[in-house]
Formats: C-alpha cells, sequence, structure tokens
C-alpha cells in the first residue's frame, strides 16, 4: 500500500489538487495502521474505515461519496495496475471531453506483456462481450479497475449503486450506459498477479458478475438481445415442463375427474419457472405492479394466451394448413405475444427505476 501511494503522490506536480482516499474494508492484517500513519504524513491522503467486511463494490460506493475533485478514479493497492497511467485517462478526458474513460487492458500500447492464466482471460473478454451485448456498447474491457469519472457523472449515479463485491464493474458500466455517458477508452499497461501471487477474483465471481449483466442490463438491451433472452427463458420453462412431467408420470399422479393431472403440474411448474426466470434474467420485479399484483396479472395473461394458441391453431387449421404447420404457426406468435405482454403489461417499468 505505501508503495502504491507514494507512486500517487509522484503525480501531484501534474495538478493543482491531488486528493488520495484509502478505504481500508475491515482488513485483518495491520493495512489500517499503514493507511493511518500514511493519513499523518501525507495532507494529500484521506481513510475511510469499515467496521465490517463489504467487499470492493461497498468500498468504491464510500470513496465516491467522500471524493471531493473534478475527476475521481479507481486504483488498487496490489499496483497490478501503475498509477501514472492516469494521465492518460485524464487526457483522453480533456482531449474528448468525455464523462467516463476506461482503462482498457487490451488496448496494448507495447507489444510485451505477462502470460497467465487463458481461461482468466477468456472469461474477462466473454464477461466484457456479453456485457456489451446488453448494454449496447463497445467496450474492449469491461472488467477492468481503471476507470475514471467526472465528478459530477459519478455522484449522479453512486447512489444507486448496491453491488458490494466484483459485481460492480457490470452494474457500473450497466448505469454508465443507461445515463447515456460520453465514454472513451484509452490503453494501458497492466502487470498481472498470479493466484499464487495473491489474486483473488475467482470463476464464482465470474458467475456472479454474469447474473449482474443480465439484472442492471437487461431490461434496458436493445430489442434483439431481450427475445433472445426470453428465448432463453421459454427453453428453459419448455425444459421444466419436458422434465416436471417425466418425473410425475414415473411417480404416478392419478387423473381427477377425468383430467391429466401430470400434464397440469408440469404445465404449472414450467410457468412458475418462466415467472422466476423472468424476474431474475430479463425483465424488473415489481417495476409497477406490487407482488399480488404483477402475479395476478402475470396468470391472466398465461390463461389469456392459452387461449390464443388453441384459437389461432384451429385458426390455420381451418385455413387448410395441416395440424403441424398450425402449431408452429400458432406457437411463433404465442412467442411474440408472450413476450410483448410480460414486457408491456406484467413487468411494465416506471419512469427513472434503478
Amino acid at each position: 500500500m505505501k508503495t502504491c501511494v507514494e507512486k500517487c503522490l509522484e503525480l501531484k506536480g501534474n495538478f493543482r489538487k491531488l486528493e488520495i482516499i484509502i478505504v481500508d474494508d475491515c482488513s485483518s492484517d495491520n493495512s489500517l495502521s499503514i493507511a493511518s500513519n500514511l493519513a499523518k504524513n501525507y495532507n494529500e491522503v484521506n481513510v475511510l474505515h469499515h467496521e465490517i467486511n463489504k467487499g470492493k463494490g461497498a468500498a468504491l460506493r464510500s470513496g465516491f461519496e467522500a471524493a471531493s475533485g473534478d475527476f475521481v478514479g479507481i486504483q488498487d493497492a496490489d499496483l497490478e495496475y501503475n498509477p501514472t497511467q492516469y494521465l492518460h485517462l485524464i487526457g483522453t478526458c480533456l482531449e474528448h471531453n468525455a464523462d467516463v474513460v476506461y482503462g482498457s487492458r487490451y488496448l496494448r500500447p507495447s507489444a510485451e506483456r505477462r502470460v497467465l492464466y487463458f481461461w482468466h482471460t477468456w472469461m474477462n473478454k466473454s464477461l466484457t462481450f456479453f456485457s456489451n451485448m446488453c448494454s449496447n456498447l463497445d467496450i474492449t474491457d469491461m472488467e477492468t479497475c481503471y476507470k475514471l469519472f467526472k465528478k459530477d457523472f459519478i455522484k449522479k449515479i453512486a447512489h444507486t449503486l448496491k453491488e458490494n463485491r466484483f459485481g460492480f464493474e457490470p452494474e457500473i458500466t450497466a448505469k454508465v450506459a443507461q445515463a447515456g455517458a460520453k465514454i472513451y477508452e484509452c490503453a494501458i499497461d497492466y502487470n498481472p498477479r498470479s493466484y499464487e501471487e495473491g489474486k483473488k477474483i475467482g470463476w464464482k465471481d465470474g458467475i456472479h458478475a454474469l447474473y449482474c449483466i443480465l439484472h442492471y442490463s437487461a431490461n434496458k438491451a436493445p430489442l434483439p438481445m431481450q427475445l433472445l433472452l426470453y428465448f432463453f427463458i421459454g427453453f428453459c420453462s419448455l425444459a421444466v415442463n419436458v422434465f416436471s412431467f417425466a418425473t410425475l408420470n414415473c411417480i404416478g399422479i392419478p387423473e381427477l375427474s377425468g383430467i391429466n393431472t401430470e400434464v397440469v403440474l408440469a404445465y404449472i411448474l414450467s410457468t412458475a419457472a418462466n415467472y422466476l426466470l423472468c424476474i431474475a434474467i430479463l425483465f424488473r420485479h415489481k417495476a409497477r405492479w406490487s407482488s399480488g399484483g404483477e402475479i395476478a396479472v402475470y396468470i391472466i395473461t398465461v390463461i389469456f394466451m392459452g387461449f390464443a394458441d388453441y384459437g389461432l391453431m384451429w385458426t390455420f387449421t381451418a385455413m387448410g394448413l395441416n395440424s403441424v404447420i398450425s402449431k408452429t404457426f400458432a406457437a411463433g406468435l404465442g412467442f411474440i405475444f408472450n413476450f410483448a405482454l410480460r414486457r408491456q403489461v406484467v413487468f411494465p417499468e416506471k419512469k427513472n427505476v434503478t
């Protein structure tokens, strides 16, 4: 930490004022003591402390709230990123009047780099690619630590941030995109650590980052991406329907008043899965309705589309089409209508939902 702060202090001559905010996230070593000593020795250093460990995202929120400079940047203490790179980010921000500048590890400024983990790099690039599909940006490195913000811009969205751990990266990218920010990237040098050298992020964080991309971006994603995600939800619901029916069939559920209860129960389970996946992946939960109202409206649309599916198939059959083609057309139209009803009726968003 001390070395990192000293490198940051070397930038003093480039700015009228330099402020370094150290956020100690309830460290278990002597980091807080070191930070406190640095604050005593340097007027530029301010130390914040969390009484309990909250994670990277929570630490950054604390820093954003305390920051007073015209520009606010993020710096890890491990020196994977060299603080002098911020001269490039600020230069890019000033030159293009950008609201946000990302320091990209993949816009290489030189031909030399340390070779480490294929799967870790692949995960980073894949998450960036998927984030871009949902946010409609063309960023090359969404997961980068180096993000520079104009103070006025980050102050406007900092209170909406919720992620406490590494989900901060996809969340802030989603909200930056939705705020209509003017975003630039510039190449930075990067000196990665191995896991043996203390790197902490792992595959579980990657899974959570994927969830965060969907949770914060999917509801504002371009329409083709939303349709693709709803197709995935429909496929999962179909799988639940088939698996549930096969399981119930093996158990042997008796008919009730001549009704095949296995089919009915499997359909109910798949409908529930569809609802839960909609609110987990694609749409905002309780964006307009209360929980009870939302479920009621959802059930009404499911019943309506059940009758619509039957009516469409009957209509196409009456027009002379065979049953398979009729069912295909009815299912295709049903998919579009279901998506439209979910988006516009069941989960319509209020303005300024965050």
